[in-house]
């Protein structure tokens, strides 16, 4: 019998237990190596999903705005009366529109203007035009106040306008809103004329505070 032949009868008999376990033995120790191993080496750190896609990206990513910043306004402005007035033409009737609008700058310069034509844009356009042809400066005190009662009249309209310190603005209609513009505080007005015509009262608002030109300015103590 030749050696191979008897080395496949040796594969071929079962072994005795104590082979079987020293080769158990030898195997779980490999096991144990390896486990030992995983331990030692980092772990890599799971992909993160991101669920809400380029969202955040796409925040910091936006494209800078292609309109152009708009400039701020030199003149703060108000209407106080629309009016629209109808014509009638042998093609029919035509309409357009009367706006008087007030400006100021609320530092002691206000006017006041109309406007008018067919399209409510041009009107205002128009009506601001001629507010700051007509603006005047004022003459206040340290408190933006007047320094003396001034009273005036337009057409029906008859406004009176006085210091009231303390007390903030005091008034209606649109002598409020010229006295807003104008930067005036701490005045009280009333209207003594029964005209109910904002335009009107607004100019007479205008030629009352002309008069402080012609007075002293009065420097308050704080």
């Amino acid at each position: 019998m030749s050696d191979k032949e008897k080395k496949e009868i040796e594969e071929l008999v079962p072994q005795s237990d104590s082979e079987v376990g020293e080769k158990i033995i030898e195997t779980v120790s490999e096991v144990t190596d390896v486990s030992k191993i995983e331990k030692e080496a980092p772990a890599t750190p799971a992909p993160a999903f991101n669920l809400g896609g380029n969202r955040d990206r796409r925040k910091n990513e936006r494209r800078p705005s292609r309109r152009p910043e708009r400039a701020r306004q030199e003149f703060d402005n108000k209407i106080i009366s629309v009016r629209r007035v109808t014509r009638v033409v042998a093609g029919g009737r035509r309409f357009s529109f009367s706006i008087a609008m007030v400006i100021g700058d609320k530092k002691g310069r206000v006017g006041v203007g109309i406007g008018k034509a067919g399209d409510t844009p041009i009107a205002i356009d128009k009506a601001t035009s001629a507010a700051k042809k007509s603006m005047i400066t004022i003459l206040l005190n340290n408190k933006n106040s007047i320094a003396h009662p001034v009273e005036a009249k337009y057409s029906s309209a008859r406004v009176s306008i006085m210091p009231a310190p303390g007390k903030g603005i005091i008034a209606g209609s649109a002598v409020r809103v010229v006295l807003e513009l104008a930067g005036v505080k701490e005045v009280s007005s009333k209207i003594l004329s029964r005209s109910k015509n904002k335009l009107n009262i607004a100019r007479a608002t205008i030629k009352a505070l002309e008069m402080l030109k012609e007075g002293k300015i009065k420097k308050t103590k704080d």
